[in-house]
């Protein structure tokens, strides 16, 4: 199995990963990534154009969407605060039968979780979740599992989940996996001179028959994805980092610094210095 996104979320001890969202954040504009933790989205505010392997959704503020494991996902946002939890589901066993029967047939994908829950009991757990996780008070982590638990219970009581067999027609999980391989590609050599060629020997398409199907899957080129996702990583490194600018454009696949700044300012609406400044 080929994982595209490898961070720890969260530590050891409480493998819970909290990230808040808004236009300064370097990853403000999703990228395309898959990972084998389950994912809890929330919006704030504004809109947020949501792909699930190749189903569309757009959420406003209040809504709350189950990003499944092994699930291809991207957004764009527009005037948006989100939230998201990433996290071991595993950690949730009891070790008693009656409960973790159901978390395995999670974690093994023969169930999957309804992506856009639209129960108003769901979305107070969830908003309960995330506040505890956000405020992070004493006996945090007591309430975070214990609310966890009563998700998973409220969940299954009214049946919002599904086999995974019927959840993705078998065309479909196959798309899903050229796709992965086009994106762990990315990944992988994204400082590097990538062409579309490139992009589509690894899909064993045609130019023309990829831009088509990478357009179809995910809602951009492949072209403004692979610049969408350079920018992401120098955003992140000029964060994160102390590394010249210059060195930052050429280690995130740009060969002209004048070039990077430019493109930086268009998706972030700052110069790379100002970004790190502010």
């Amino acid at each position: 199995m080929i994982l595209n996104e490898l961070k720890q979320h969260g530590t050891d001890d409480f493998p819970f990963g909290l990230y808040k969202v808004n236009e300064a954040h370097p990853k403000y504009e999703m990228a395309f990534h898959w990972h084998s933790s389950l994912e809890i989205i929330r919006v704030l505010q504004g809109e947020l154009s949501l792909t699930l392997d190749n189903r569309s959704y757009l959420l406003t503020a209040g809504d709350v969407a189950f990003v499944n494991s092994e699930t291809v996902h991207g957004a764009t946002p527009q005037n948006c605060r989100y939230e998201c939890l990433v996290f071991n589901l595993a950690f949730l066993k009891t070790n008693n039968r009656a409960c973790d029967r159901f978390i395995e047939d999670i974690l093994s994908r023969h169930y999957v979780l309804t992506e856009l829950p639209n129960n108003e009991k769901i979305k107070v757990i969830v908003n309960d979740i995330f506040e505890e996780l956000g405020e992070s008070a004493e006996g945090y982590f007591f309430k975070t599992i214990g609310r966890l638990h009563e998700l998973l219970g409220e969940i299954q009581r009214k049946k919002l989940y599904s086999s995974h067999m019927k959840a993705l027609p078998s065309s479909d999980e196959k798309k899903v996996i050229k796709l992965k391989l086009v994106l762990k590609f990315i990944r992988d050599n994204f400082a590097s001179d990538i062409t579309l060629e490139d992009m589509a020997a690894v899909a064993g398409f045609s130019p023309k028959y990829f831009c088509r199907f990478f357009k179809n899957m995910t809602g951009t080129t492949p072209t403004h994805y692979l610049m969408t996702y350079r920018i992401e990583r120098a955003a992140r490194k000029l964060l994160g980092s102390d590394d010249p600018i210059t060195q930052i454009a050429f280690d995130c696949g740009f060969n002209d610094l004048s070039y990077f700044i430019k493109t930086f300012k268009t998706f972030k609406r700052l110069s790379p210095k100002d970004y790190r400044k502010n």
